[in-house]
């Protein structure tokens, strides 16, 4: 299984330790995470 991670708008306090967390629960599942750049546009865009 894969899980994205997106983070629409700018930093906001403790995202970075939510990312974390999302992270090694998906680790511990055997789960792969991708990171998305440049929020939505990024998620709907092809080629990219």
């Amino acid at each position: 299984m894969r899980i994205g991670i997106l983070t629409g708008g700018g930093d906001s306090p403790g995202l970075n330790a939510c990312i974390r967390s999302i992270y090694f629960r998906a680790k511990e599942y055997g789960w792969k995470t991708i990171g998305i750049h440049d929020g939505w546009k990024g998620l709907t865009e092809k080629g990219k």
